[in-house]
């Protein structure tokens, strides 16, 4: 292990153009649950939703057939308000104020790179900070359905206010995914991280990067290609390995 960390401090330290793409593993360490894993929250009992299927719960079709049950669910489960970044999202941070980390994509809602003082951050599943109304647009702040006193909160002009979250059955957000397709081709070194590359489309993105060293932090071993003389693959806590290797 000492060898791969001393191998990928070496390629950051080659590298000028870093991208970031992370999954749910990266906000686990703060103590947020991914969705599929024995503990995730696809798999916390709770009588209010048992009856329905889980991606239900988070899908275009309840926001608008039922959408007291997605604001229910939203709100009991959704809330990350309170989480705290990892060391994760501070190395990151960090490898961002060097001028070595050029972008983050990020499949996760909670907002943690951005806590952590990542600027450049593509988001391309949405995120559970911003609000805003399905008629005028009117933007709301990312307290406000959570402190609605409306089962299913409203805008001033009388239409539903909802999350900034891409939902099941809704296309990506064409602004982020253009952006991080564009740094993932641009980038000379690619970094994956808490991912199982298993959501698509988000994971073929990453397809696009022709750069110098594709490296993967992941607990569990992941079967994706790789070059054993540019590339890396270090299974491990990923809050610990770049916590290590930058020094946060």
């Amino acid at each position: 292990m000492e060898n791969k960390l001393e191998l990928l401090k070496k390629y950051i330290d080659e590298s000028e153009n870093i991208v970031f793409f992370g999954g749910a593993g990266v906000s686990t360490e703060s103590g947020v649950p991914d969705f599929r894993s024995k503990d995730g929250l696809y798999n916390q009992h709770d009588i209010r939703f048992d009856k329905y299927q889980p991606e239900y719960l988070l899908s275009h079709s309840c926001f608008v057939n039922e959408p007291a049950v997605f604001f229910e669910f939203y709100r009991q489960k959704m809330d990350a308000r309170s989480v705290k970044p990892n060391a994760a999202h501070y190395a990151l941070a960090r490898l961002e104020q060097m001028g070595k980390l050029r972008a983050v994509v990020t499949q996760n809602i909670d907002g943690l790179h951005q806590k952590a003082g990542s600027k450049c951050v593509y988001e391309i599943h949405g995120t559970t900070m911003r609000n805003y109304c399905v008629r005028c647009g009117k933007t709301y702040p990312e307290d406000f359905i959570y402190e609605s006193k409306e089962a299913v909160p409203h805008c001033d002009c009388g239409s539903v206010v909802r999350c900034d979250v891409t939902l099941y059955e809704e296309s990506l957000p064409d602004e982020a995914v253009r952006g991080a397709v564009s740094a993932i081709s641009r980038a000379d070194m690619l970094i994956i991280g808490g991912t199982s590359l298993t959501v698509y489309p988000a994971a073929s993105y990453i397809h696009y990067f022709k750069g110098d060293h594709l490296v993967i932090i992941n607990r569990d071993r992941l079967s994706y290609p790789i070059n054993p003389s540019t590339d890396l693959q270090i299974n491990d806590s990923i809050g610990k390995v770049l916590g290590s290797v930058v020094g946060v």
